[in-house]
């Protein structure tokens, strides 16, 4: 499998990540285009990355060029709902692309009622909760972590940060997904490689009955006694959840431990379960992460928790619509190509000056062939207080073994 690496030239001033450039446009917009997220509660990164776009373009209320709209906590029960809302966006005549981050359920049914309408429309997917095939059958562009090298690396910069225990928790609908069913999959393989213990808990889902809330309780009363079950001597536990709402609770337990340790999210940021975890107010801060990824740094060091815990250094979901959005608007505009890594890495990079991307194309494991319009993508890891005298793990230069890529879904 083929790498491509992107390394911005340089960082921008903090202001910029914050101030748009042309949300004030005397004109109104040439083309619109829509974008659907999560909401505040279940993933809140993504829904400001959308923020971030209005800023930049304006909203479609005000002439401008984004129509944001968002999908309901419970969208497994409202999937029909979902769908509908997805396709009226292209109601508008103006539309020339919609996205959909994360792209849950019903996406791929939402962008083939699209097409069948407007063909003309532009359908990306990030994040996507369906089947690699499926939504790439779907969409005209999709992206995502890259849960095959990020089976491997996690596990590898658990054993760095001396895990002598992984314990993975999740929920059966995230384990029936094909890309999180594989990283799973992986992470095991990895940690039999490597000599870490491999767990794995079950955690409710928060789309289920109990919700947001009683999913949040069940983590908050649990890892206590995880710790003590995998690090009854005080030995390092590694513990990595699937789900976003999990992650605040899990962060609070294991700022309060002495051998907790957390690599990064499931979709990295220092704004996914930090601010919550260690009760900061990052009003002052919004939109500059180098400022957010400071204050966080400060608050995790002030409760010990140095070496232990990481992230990427900005965040992932809020990228992802950004640069998604970015990226669809230059191909509108012909400014970029289509299913281009190099183009994409760029229309991320405006969000993410300095960081390093590293990235392939999708290829299936059944049939070998590679997916020329799904894209999986990572960054490095950046460890709050440092590991051995460095702020970064260089995860993105990190090989990963072959056998990885040809490991299938339990």
């Amino acid at each position: 499998m083929r790498r491509l690496t992107r390394l911005a030239t340089a960082l921008v001033p903090a202001a910029m990540l914050f101030i748009g450039g042309s949300a004030a446009a005397a004109a109104p917009a040439p083309f619109h285009v829509g974008i659907c997220t999560g909401t505040v509660s279940q993933s809140e990164d993504d829904l400001r990355g959308a923020e971030r776009l209005i800023q930049e373009y304006g909203s479609v209320k005000t002439g401008g060029m984004i129509q944001h709209m968002t999908y309901p906590d419970d969208f497994m029960s409202q999937q029909e709902t979902f769908i509908s809302n997805v396709v009226s966006m292209s109601d508008d005549p103006k539309m020339k692309a919609i996205i959909v981050n994360q792209a849950i359920p019903g996406t791929a049914e939402a962008f083939k009622r699209i097409h069948a309408k407007r063909p003309d429309i532009y359908c990306l997917a990030g994040e996507c909760q369906e089947d690699p095939l499926v939504i790439s059958g779907a969409a005209d562009f999709a992206a995502q972590n890259d849960f095959v090298s990020r089976g491997y690396t996690i596990i590898w910069a658990a054993k760095q940060m001396g895990a002598k225990t992984f314990v993975h928790i999740s929920f059966p609908r995230h384990m029936s997904y094909e890309g999180l069913g594989r990283r799973r999959s992986i992470m095991e393989q990895a940690c039999k490689d490597m000599g870490i213990r491999w767990a794995f808990e079950t955690a409710p889902d928060p789309t289920s009955d109990v919700g947001v809330a009683g999913a949040q309780q069940f983590i908050l009363e649990k890892v206590p006694a995880w710790l003590q079950k995998y690090g009854p001597k005080g030995e390092k536990v590694a513990f990595f959840c699937t789900n976003d709402a999990h992650t605040e609770p899990l962060l609070k337990k294991l700022l309060e431990s002495k051998n907790g340790l957390f690599v990064e999210a499931d979709l990295p940021s220092p704004l996914m379960g930090y601010p919550g975890a260690l009760g900061l107010d990052l009003k002052k801060e919004a939109g500059n992460f180098p400022a957010i990824l400071k204050k966080v740094e400060a608050g995790v060091l002030a409760k010990g928790g140095a070496g232990r815990f990481g992230t990427w250094a900005f965040s992932y979901g809020y990228t992802v619509s950004a640069g998604l959005g970015e990226y669809a608007i230059r191909v509108v505009e012909k400014k970029a190509k289509k299913n281009n890594l190099h183009d994409l890495f760029d229309a991320y990079g405006k969000f993410t000056p300095g960081a390093k991307w590293n990235g392939a194309l999708y290829t299936d494991t059944s049939t070998g062939l590679k997916v020329k319009n799904l894209a999986l993508v990572y960054m490095d890891t950046y460890i709050f207080g440092g590991l051995n005298g460095k702020q970064f793990l260089a995860t993105t230069s990190v090989p990963v073994p072959a056998k990885y890529y040809a490991i299938k879904k339990h």
